[in-house]
């Protein structure tokens, strides 16, 4: 639809969804929210695609935050909704079984730094700017920020963003792993497809475990997640495409995985 705040483009195996309000700097409003959990929920769904794109439309920003102007009239109980609201998107992201990249090419501030976080891979352009300010406006991170920061920057990292505003470049971010990647900005899109193509080729049902054991380990003791992680792989070897691979690697040629 021509009012949509998405655009969704596939390429082969890869869809790109870009959040398109440019003039907004990609600023997430409610609106914005829902259509990114209904495209995720397609791309999940649809068995043509293996691996999505996550990027924001224009030169300057990836998403530059939560939509200021809507939230600045909310009630507590509205201001929880819209937390919830995007947290559980989110949260739906991260719970993809086919992995998801965020090509951040601008400002990921706010909830964009959280939108990012919830993807699987991040690659960065070497321009972009990185950072939790709500404590600027007498917030604090709503969709997740003070969660996933912890988990993938560490508690004084996270602490550091949060408390003080204070954006970083990319270079710092990747430094306290929060980015994969940074590359040129003039590469940013040709090493995202890059990689985007790599996971697209690969067995699809792997990649599924892959993620979910990364997510389950991520939440569990470390006996309960080697545990769960044996499961899976045994799962494994009930499908087509561990038989195409093991026998690829013995033929010494490239498999061809049917996610089956």
């Amino acid at each position: 639809m021509t009012d949509s705040p998405l655009l969704v483009a596939d390429h082969d195996t890869i869809r790109t969804i870009t959040v398109n309000r440019p003039d907004k700097l990609n600023a997430l409003d409610s609106a914005t929210l829902d259509a990114l959990r209904a495209a995720f929920e397609a791309a999940a769904n649809d068995d043509a695609i293996r691996a999505v794109v996550l990027t924001g439309a224009g030169p300057r920003a990836f998403v530059a935050g939560a939509d200021i102007a809507e939230m600045s009239g909310l009630t507590p109980a509205q201001g929880r909704d819209f937390s919830l609201r995007g947290s559980r998107m989110m949260r739906g992201i991260e719970k993809m079984p086919k992995p998801v990249i965020a090509m951040i090419n601008g400002f990921a501030l706010g909830g964009g730094l959280e939108l990012a976080m919830s993807c699987h891979l991040r690659i960065a352009a070497d321009t972009a700017r990185f950072g939790q300010p709500e404590i600027n406006l007498g917030l604090i991170p709503g969709f997740g920020g003070t969660q996933r920061l912890i988990r993938l920057a560490g508690r004084a990292a996270a602490l550091e963003l949060c408390l003080t505003g204070t954006p970083i470049d990319a270079a710092r971010a990747l430094q306290l792993g929060i980015v994969n990647r940074v590359v040129p900005a003039a590469e940013l899109q040709a090493e995202t497809m890059k990689l985007a193509t790599q996971l697209a080729n690969a067995a699809p049902l792997a990649l599924r475990g892959i993620l979910d054991c990364i997510d389950t380990g991520g939440e569990v003791g470390i006996g309960e997640g080697l545990e769960y992680e044996s499961a899976q792989f045994g799962l494994v070897f009930s499908t087509d495409d561990m038989r195409e691979g093991t026998s690829a690697f013995l033929e010494k040629r490239k498999p061809a995985f049917k996610g089956r």
